[in-house]
């Protein structure tokens, strides 16, 4: 095993590795059985089946004869069928899970959900309220088998996170945990238009993708990596199946499926209804318009990583502060979507290294077994701080006390300072479009790219931007949370975008990408957060009645948070606020042809800061040493 030399031993009682050191693989992967199910309106769903087995190195020692369930519903493909001469793995969506928890004694079942796979059925929308229905019906079915312990968790990564939290919304008795990863709560500004500014590229990447996969039009599938095995031959059909004959018919009736391009760009406003049904809007396929219905004893796991896409981390943080009835628990990493990639600059290896697959088992452990792991003694909440290159844990989020933020004020000569500067002033920007942050960002992956280093090219490009840099730091300092800018703003323009980055410049001159916060000024407007959607950064609705044009040339206050994250600004470096008004790269014009002039207020009545959630090195150290 890899060795992590990363504080683990400060930040857990147990380190994950240490744990699954005391659950050795004891079981046998066996080939799954699969088979059609039929749901309650006739659509039938493909399924693979997974239960341990007995060793036969285990003697007189027999496996037990029922196992909890994992379940993991994906549109993804539960199994491709391989050319008889091929190789690779058949399932590149769910196989970690069926390595990793078969052989610790969970039965594992994947489901093509409807319109998907070797599963029948149209796709009506994005994570179809047909599809929480159907998960329903899964379970109960599960629960009857003879191999069923009558215990059920539910995970998987992004779509299949989500889908987890669906099932735990019908309120199904026998699910009993839920590890979401790498997953939204929210899908409109956690996914498709983090600051109501819709992702243009990964709408059409998305639907590309689906095209290939739902209609079975393997030509297309070469330009996504986790696909583009060239000896995959389409769904593979389910057992009752063998020519494939009913594998046709089913694909027959993808054709029908929504599409992404035409669909999501329905919903330019966050809860605003479809034309054509009142009843359906972007809260439909998000999981925190049904949070109430998450019954309180279901424990949930949270995990993300810092470059997870545009807003998969504030989703994470969000569904752990809603459910606080819940048995929560949070753990943020050095990763892109899907902990493919250790995102750190330091990093030693690219692909991430942490065992978090044994983070989700202990979890499981504890909450569907019933085995005494100590989960109960670890703080609720771990991550980990780049450029410290450290874990830490915390009994709460934000770790540390938000009212000792370090304020930094946007001064005319283009400086932070310590203090505001006194006379009204303010620093002018031109908006040019053509500004944008490249290929390297945190955008491609959850656009299916095959990305693998963020942000080489950040040097310099602050420098077409509005920027501010501070004075270099006498001491080493550690941000953990939401860093927040507290802008005046005035365009010349009814709306605008303001992209807010935020760089360490290093005592060599090293700069270094740290994050960024997006907002469209027609949804400045900010206020209390509901009860099924908590944060600790200002609150949106994004709704059309909240949504009003700027007034040309008036300052208005405008807060943009700015997408969490742990890392450590070192002695000697300085930090540095940019604002542009464009990404060409990822995000459409705003207003379009019409780029804006922006005035930025730095000083008296219009003095604009960014909040920044500090805390010296040695207080976020000493605070792993504290266990709840």
């Amino acid at each position: 095993m890899p060795s992590y030399p990363k504080n683990e031993d400060v930040a857990w009682v147990v380190p994950p590795q240490a744990y699954a050191d005391t659950r050795p693989e004891v079981y046998a992967i066996p080939a799954p059985r699969s088979r059609y199910l039929t749901m309650r309106d006739g659509c039938r769903l493909a399924v693979d089946i997974y239960v341990p087995e007995d060793k036969p190195e285990r003697g007189d020692d027999p496996a037990p004869a029922q196992f909890p369930a994992i379940v993991l519903f994906t549109p993804y493909y539960r199994r491709f069928k391989l050319h008889p001469d091929g190789v690779g793995e058949c399932a590149p969506n769910t196989a970690k899970f069926r390595d990793f928890f078969v052989p610790r004694g969970y039965a594992v079942v994947v489901i093509d959900v409807r319109g998907t796979g070797a599963s029948f059925g149209t796709r009506d929308s994005f994570r179809s309220p047909r599809e929480r229905d159907d998960s329903r019906e899964v379970v109960e079915w599960i629960v009857t088998q003879p191999w069923s312990s009558g215990v059920v968790g539910a995970t998987g990564i992004s779509y299949l996170g989500a889908a987890s939290d669906f099932l735990a919304s019908t309120g199904h008795p026998a699910v009993k945990a839920i590890a979401p990863l790498f997953s939204v709560w929210d899908t409109y500004t956690d996914n498709y238009f983090p600051g109501g500014i819709q992702l243009k590229a990964l709408t059409q990447s998305y639907d590309d993708l689906m095209v290939a996969l739902d209609h079975d039009r393997r030509e297309m599938l070469h330009r996504f990596v986790y696909y583009a095995n060239p000896h995959f031959e389409g769904p593979r059909p389910v057992d009752e199946d063998p020519e494939g004959e009913l594998l046709k018919a089913a694909i027959q009736e993808h054709l029908g499926n929504f599409r992404q391009t035409e669909f999501m760009p329905e919903f330019r406003f966050r809860e605003d209804p479809l034309p054509y049904d009142a009843q359906f809007s972007s809260a439909t396929f998000s999981p925190y318009s049904l949070a109430e219905h998450i019954p309180p004893d279901v424990a949930v796991l949270s995990v993300s990583g810092w470059m997870d896409g545009g807003g998969y981390m504030n989703g994470a943080i969000s569904r752990y502060l809603t459910l606080s009835k819940n048995p929560s628990h949070l753990l943020l990493g050095p990763w892109d979507h899907g902990a493919r990639i250790d995102v750190s600059p330091w990093r030693t290896t690219q692909m991430a290294d942490f065992p978090w697959l044994a983070e989700i088992l202990r979890f499981f452990d504890h909450y569907l077994l019933g085995k005494q792991t100590g989960l109960d003694a670890e703080a609720p909440i771990h991550y980990y701080a780049l450029h410290s290159e450290q874990w830490r844990s915390a009994a709460q989020w934000p770790p540390y006390d938000q009212g000792k933020d370090s304020a930094l004020y946007l001064a005319p000569a283009l400086t932070l300072e310590a203090a505001p500067a006194p006379s009204l002033s303010h620093q002018t920007y031109q908006v040019d479009f053509s500004i944008g942050t490249g290929a390297g960002t945190r955008y491609e992956r959850i656009a299916a790219i095959n990305s693998t280093e963020y942000y080489p090219d950040w040097q310099g490009r602050g420098d077409r931007m509005c920027s501010f840099t501070s004075t270099p730091l006498d001491a080493a300092a550690e941000l953990a949370g939401h860093a927040v800018a507290d802008l005046w703003v005035s365009s010349s323009e009814p709306d605008a975008a303001l992209f807010v980055y935020l760089t360490e410049i290093e005592a060599d001159g090293t700069e270094r990408y740290v994050t960024e916060g997006l907002l469209r000024l027609l949804h400045r407007k900010a206020t209390r957060c509901p009860p099924q959607y908590q944060t600790t950064w200002p609150f949106r609705t994004f709704s059309r009645q909240d949504a009003r044009p700027m007034t040309p040339g008036k300052f208005e206050r405008v807060e943009v948070p700015l997408l969490p994250t742990a890392w450590q600004f070192k002695p000697g470096s300085r930090i540095r606020i940019s604002i542009a008004g464009a990404d060409k790269d990822h995000c459409g014009q705003v207003p379009h042809g019409r780029p804006p002039l922006l005035k930025i207020g730095t000083g008296g009545d219009h003095a604009s800061r960014i909040d920044l959630p500090l805390a010296p090195v040695s207080q976020t150290i000493a605070g792993n040493e504290a266990k709840p």
